[in-house]
């Protein structure tokens, strides 16, 4: 999908990560300074008259397919759920030079951060991927630590990909319809490090969120934002209840294979978890 003109403009975009980062906060996931997000803009944008001061940076990987592309990313260390409140000292606009090896960072002068989010590595990659797959001139890629979802990861059986998502998407019929390819789940791996970029890379390829074991998770989209945040607040209601169930002793019933397949039929959904 490729957002069409006019193009939302760039206090439009910021307000937008703003609210994102404040509905993360509400639903507990991004205490302190977890979580981060950035979004891929791939149509022409003047950034300095919200962000007027520019200097040139290394990209963590070559990326050729951005290149005269732009992205709005988080600071590290920034509250998501203050961005909102001057969303422009929170973030950092990147345009990409060509070849994709190197781009400008530009900022405002209230500038809050030192740096770009530490996971600028996974978000870079997980856009030059999407964009390389479908040629989208949008997408949105958002990390956060929802409760429920990550004490899950932490136990065993829950780190299996299936049974994650047959236990979780059993719980309310917009699960499977928001979710119809299920949750993908990485095992622990370093925040930051190459091997949980090439990792989130490849599972976001076949699922729009993906658990990181013990730490969060990662989801995108091609559509908002607030569409990826969505898609890990529907996973989370879903851990939460999970949970419940689980202090219950496992008496819910959650619905049925029959129930979840009859409303995959009524909203036309394609799915291969139940």
């Amino acid at each position: 999908m490729s957002i069409t003109t006019p193009y939302p403009d760039l206090n439009e975009m910021a307000g937008m990560i703003g609210e994102a980062g404040r509905r993360l906060s509400e639903i507990g996931a991004s205490e302190g300074a977890a979580g981060n997000i950035s979004v891929y803009l791939g149509w022409a944008v003047e950034p300095r008259r919200l962000f007027p001061a520019g200097e040139p940076i290394e990209l963590p990987m070559a990326v050729p397919e951005l290149a005269r592309g732009a992205l709005l990313v988080t600071g590290s260390g920034r509250r998501l759920r203050e961005a909102i409140q001057d969303p422009a000292a929170n973030l950092g606009f990147v345009s990409v030079d060509e070849g994709g090896r190197t781009g400008r960072l530009y900022t405002s002068p209230r500038r809050l951060f030192d740096r770009l989010t530490s996971e600028f590595n996974s978000h870079l990659s997980v856009h030059r991927d999407q964009v390389l797959a479908t040629g989208t001139n949008f997408h949105a890629v958002v990390h956060a630590q929802p409760v429920s979802l990550t004490y899950l990861s932490h136990v065993p059986a829950y780190r299996d990909e299936a049974f994650l998502s047959r236990r979780l998407l059993r719980w309310q019929p917009e699960a499977i319809v928001n979710l119809p390819e299920g949750i993908g789940c990485l095992p622990f791996l370093v925040p930051g490090s190459a091997e949980l970029m090439e990792a989130t890379t490849a599972a976001l390829r076949s699922h729009r969120i993906v658990v990181w074991s013990k730490h969060g998770v990662m989801a995108r989209s091609d559509q908002s934002v607030k569409r990826a945040v969505d898609r890990i607040e529907y996973a989370e209601t879903a851990a939460h209840n999970e949970r419940i169930d689980l202090a219950n002793g496992g008496k819910g019933e959650g619905l049925t294979v029959e129930e979840i397949r009859a409303v995959c039929r009524a909203f036309g959904i394609q799915q291969k978890i139940f």
